[in-house]
């Protein structure tokens, strides 16, 4: 909104556009930074509107998992308003519809993301809270995000296909490649499900996923901007992706509403973002890293959502196979809680791990 008004002073903008910065045309440094704060604030003033309301309303979570003793930690929880993703999901749409180019089909995607998965996350809440159940059956709420994201995934395949890299599988350590074609439909799919429930996953302690989602997304900002900036990406030897530089509008959009977020679900948690919140944000990080083709970095970068996952695969697989567990508890962060770790130092240990996963993920574009 705001870019367009911009465009329409073109006059008054032909000599500070030889500021601008990658393939924007108007300040994307500046955008990116106006989208954070504006996101930030926005989460920040909604918050204690929406905790207010989703409390008139007993939208509470229901502390209710298999495992007893989890309950019984957990107890304190009870009825703590959950579906906090709301706050999220409006400070990010508000802030990426004023400060983004809306002729972007990444912002596009972006927004159907962030609408599409926190509606399927809205409702999820929704029925595990009004339904006594424990949400929409694993079926039905896998068979909505394939199918969402394998629509992401085309249209993303289809806007890929003139670019160098679209299409390919690249490495970030030695810079080899290999040719997805039609497949990187299937691919992105795959990506964006994975990405989305394993950030799903990690949201079980007071501000986890929250905190490691500000530094994932922060070293995802770092590189949606390094990939659209056309001498960036050569000095580092990285592709270049046209256009990925109005994703960083967006990214910086997403870590100032989760930072507002946080603000109210640091220990002891006011609210919790549900899948209301956890699905979208998930599926954002796994759709900047199909942008600037760097999935393979996101393992890197997302290192503690893609440890909590394994943790629960291999508990289940060894469980089914011996009997016994690997885990006191999984995902991994429920291990150190039964062990009798105090709930911050979890959280403070697991954010510090996700810092120097992004700084690595980041610091490795030049190890070549």
């Amino acid at each position: 909104m705001l870019l367009w008004l911009l465009h329409h002073f073109a006059p008054l903008l032909d000599r500070w556009e030889l500021l601008s910065t990658g393939d924007s045309k108007v300040f994307v440094t500046a955008r990116t930074a106006l989208a954070s704060l504006t996101s930030f604030l926005i989460a920040f003033l909604l918050g204690p509107m929406i905790i207010h309301w989703l409390k008139a309303r007993r939208v509470g979570e229901r502390i209710a998992s298999d495992s007893e003793r989890l309950n019984e930690l957990h107890a304190s929880k009870n009825d703590t308003p959950t579906m906090g993703g709301l706050f999220i999901i409006g400070a990010i749409v508000i802030s990426v519809l004023l400060w983004s180019d809306l002729s972007s089909q990444y912002v596009r995607l972006s927004l159907i993301a962030t609408i599409g998965l926190g509606a399927l996350g809205a409702v999820d809440d929704w029925v595990k809270l009004r339904r006594q159940r424990n949400g929409l059956g694993a079926g039905q709420k896998l068979g909505v995000q394939v199918g969402l994201s394998l629509f992401i995934g085309v249209l993303l395949y289809l806007h890929h296909q003139p670019t160098q890299f679209g299409l390919s599988l690249v490495s970030p350590f030695g810079g080899g490649t290999i040719w997805l074609g039609a497949g990187f439909a299937l691919w992105a799919m795959l990506v964006l499900v994975a990405s989305s429930n394993a950030v799903n996953l990690t949201d079980g302690l007071d501000g986890l996923a929250g905190g490691c989602l500000v530094f994932a997304g922060s070293a995802f900002l770092a590189l949606t901007y390094l990939a659209g900036h056309v001498k960036l990406a050569g000095y580092l030897s990285i592709p270049y992706m046209p256009g990925t530089g109005e994703l960083t509008v967006v990214m910086g959009a997403m870590v100032g509403a989760v930072m507002g977020f946080l603000w109210f679900n640091c220990y002891p948690a006011e609210v919790f973002m549900g899948d209301t919140g956890s699905l979208p944000l998930g599926g954002l990080i796994g759709l900047a890293a199909l942008a600037v083709r760097q999935e393979l970095l996101l393992v890197i970068i997302g290192g503690v959502f893609v440890t909590e996952t394994l943790s629960v695969i291999a508990q289940v697989f060894w469980f089914r196979w011996t009997g016994r567990r690997i885990l006191a508890c999984s995902p991994l962060h429920n291990h150190f809680l039964f062990r009798g770790q105090h709930e911050m130092k979890i959280v403070v240990r697991f954010w510090l791990t996700a810092a120097l996963l992004a700084i690595a993920g980041v610091a490795s574009l030049k190890i070549k």
